[in-house]
């Protein structure tokens, strides 16, 4: 038996039906909701993490085969364990960074905890010191997992004090109505926000008339009660939302 199917097992044996219903109202798995379709095992993610430390250096081909499972829990276990083999093999690294993206596109990892526990530690890392276009190109598709993971892959960058990514794309994100694509991006300024403040309220001073409210309320989440009621207030001005 393969790594993978003893990790599928293991995984069945502690599912959890009524655990499941709720995570399938919690990710919006309904029709028309952004995650429709996903299925799940109920397990919580320490269990998940506890479970993976058994599997020192799986298999690159086990970790693909888990990735195209059913189940949303052993996705993510797979996402912990192609973490756990970019940081072991340098070498492998260029090849770890197309099979992630290619499973955003290919819409297996498609919910926002599968792109936000991976995408700063693998798109993060490998970009930190590279050219960014591709990340702008992973943006531009449209994709709603493309997109958020390439704002995602900017924390790595914030976390370095490389913020012109982060920057660039909130910008393009401000005519994006997608509110999981609003979050992403006004957390992120939020991040940058702590590690230089003048980034952020350049960032506002610019943008906060247009900036979308829910991207605005993420970005200014931290602020001083009197500096958030300021740039609520220049929306409100405008008759904005």
């Amino acid at each position: 038996m393969s790594n993978a199917d003893l990790l599928i097992s293991s995984f069945q044996a502690k599912s959890d039906s009524e655990r499941a219903l709720k995570c399938k109202r919690y990710f919006k798995c309904e029709p028309g909701e952004y995650g429709y379709g996903d299925k799940f095992l109920g397990i919580a993610v320490p269990d998940i993490r506890k479970e993976i430390k058994k599997y020192h250096d799986p298999d690159i081909s086990d970790i693909c085969s888990l990735l195209t499972s059913q189940w949303h829990e052993i996705r993510l276990a797979a996402l912990f364990l192609l973490i756990k083999k970019y940081d072991k093999h340098s070498q492998m690294r260029d090849s770890i960074v197309n099979i992630y993206i290619q499973n955003l596109k290919d819409n297996r990892i498609n919910n926002w905890d599968l792109v936000d526990s991976s995408a700063p530690h693998i798109l993060g890392k490998y970009f930190l010191d590279k050219d960014h276009r591709p990340l702008f190109k992973l943006a531009e598709t449209n994709h709603l997992w493309c997109k958020r993971a390439a704002i995602l892959a900017t924390l790595t960058f914030i976390r370095n004090e490389k913020y012109d990514t982060i920057i660039k794309l909130a910008e393009d994100s401000i005519k994006d109505r997608r509110d999981l694509i609003q979050k992403a991006a006004g957390w992120m300024l939020r991040e940058a926000g702590k590690k230089n403040s003048e980034i952020i309220l350049n960032f506002l001073d610019k943008h906060s008339v247009m900036i979308p409210s829910v991207m605005l309320r993420y970005a200014i989440e931290r602020f001083p009660e009197k500096k958030r009621q300021y740039y609520l207030n220049m929306k409100k001005r405008k008759g904005l939302k």
